[in-house]
C-alpha cells in the first residue's frame, strides 16, 4: 500500500540569472527541462502539480499534452514560497514532494527511491542528498507538515519548515550529484554540458 502523495514542481520563477534565456526551456537529451521534470514525476506518481506565472505561454506549451495540473501563481514574483503555499493547498490529501524543475541530473528511479522510503515511514520528512551526504532535493513532507508549508513566505523555499522539523528528517543518498545539481546561469549550463559530453 503506497502512502498518498502529490508531487509539486515549482516552475513560476523568473530565471533572472539566465540573462534572457529560460532555464526551464533549456534542452536536456532533446527535451525542455520543465517537460522532462513533469514527465519524470508523472512516471512515478499520478498526482503532479506544476506552478506557473500568469501568461507564461512558453512554459505552458511544453506541458500541453501531459497529465499534470497547472496552477497559476499570481504572486509568483514574491518568491518560491508562493508556489509551495499554493501547491500545499491544492494537492490531494497525503504527503507532498517538492521537486525543483531545474535539476537535470534527477531521474524517475531517483524519485522512486524517495517514494519507497516515504512509503516505509510516512510520518518522516524524506530528503535527498548527494552521494557524499550533502542535503539537496527533492524533499517529501508528510501530510501533517502541509499546514506549515501553506504559511511560508519569501524566496527560501521550505527551509523554515525543514528547520522546524529537523528531528524528523531522514536523509536518502541518490547517485553522484543528482540531488544537488541545479543550473541557474548560462555558465552553469555550459559547465554541466561540458561534463556530460
Amino acid at each position: 500500500m503506497h502512502a498518498p502523495l502529490t508531487i509539486v514542481i515549482p516552475a513560476a520563477g523568473a530565471s533572472s540569472r539566465m540573462r534572457g534565456r529560460d532555464k526551464l526551456l533549456e534542452l536536456v537529451d532533446g527535451t525542455p527541462l520543465l517537460r522532462r521534470a513533469a514527465t519524470m514525476a508523472g512516471a512515478v506518481c499520478p498526482a503532479v502539480i506544476v506552478t506557473l506565472r500568469p501568461d507564461d505561454a512558453a512554459r505552458s506549451t511544453v506541458l500541453a499534452d501531459l497529465e499534470v495540473t497547472i496552477l497559476i501563481i499570481p504572486d509568483a514574483a514574491t518568491g518560491m514560497a508562493a508556489s509551495i503555499r499554493a501547491g500545499a493547498v491544492a494537492a490531494t490529501p497525503g504527503g507532498l514532494m517538492i521537486l525543483p524543475a531545474d535539476m537535470p541530473d534527477l531521474t524517475s528511479p531517483d524519485l522512486q527511491i524517495l517514494i519507497d522510503a516515504f512509503d516505509q515511514s510516512p510520518s518522516r520528512i524524506i530528503r535527498a542528498t548527494a552521494c557524499d551526504g550533502t542535503p539537496g532535493h527533492p524533499v517529501i513532507f508528510p501530510a501533517d507538515c502541509r499546514a506549515d508549508l501553506a504559511m511560508i513566505t519569501g524566496d527560501t523555499g521550505a527551509r523554515a519548515v525543514l528547520q522546524a522539523h529537523q528531528a524528523r528528517i531522514t536523509l536518502i543518498a541518490l547517485p553522484d550529484q543528482h540531488a544537488t545539481t541545479d543550473l541557474d546561469s548560462p555558465e552553469d549550463w555550459a559547465a554541466w554540458r561540458a561534463i556530460k559530453r
